[in-house]
């Protein structure tokens, strides 16, 4: 009996699993470890130079969108729960009301440079220019 293990296949089959569409996880919605739902996705924020998301824009609160937050969360800051479907951040729901944040009609300038810091610092993730 061969106990050999292809660690190559292993690692080819785990990449094949981490490549979503961008339509996937549009409207997906966001929960803390906790299972408490965050929000929703609205909007994935994409670096045309270097092609990798940077941002998720997530929506909080309203009703059919009216009275809603929208809040542009790092990627980083979000991991994928394979398991249920679901993107976690790690926050709770006081911390992301006291979140900077925006309304549909007022988005920031996401490639200013002083913004990008602030939101990094916030969600405690790394800002690289």
């Amino acid at each position: 009996m061969n106990d050999t293990i292809n660690v190559d296949a292993i690692n080819a089959g785990r990449s094949a699993s981490r490549v979503l569409s961008a339509s996937s996880l549009a409207s997906d919605d966001v929960y803390n470890p906790k299972g408490e739902k965050l929000g929703s996705i609205k909007e994935l924020m994409m670096d045309i130079d270097s092609g990798k998301v940077c941002y998720a824009v997530l929506s909080f609160g309203g009703f059919l969108s009216v009275g809603e937050k929208l809040f542009a969360v790092p990627w980083s800051a979000l991991t994928v729960d394979t398991q249920n479907k679901r993107l976690v951040m790690d926050t709770d729901e006081d911390r992301l009301k006291n979140a900077p944040g925006f309304d549909t009609n007022n988005w920031p300038n996401m490639a200013d440079a002083t913004w990008e810091k602030s939101v990094h610092t916030y969600y405690g993730t790394t800002y690289s220019s």
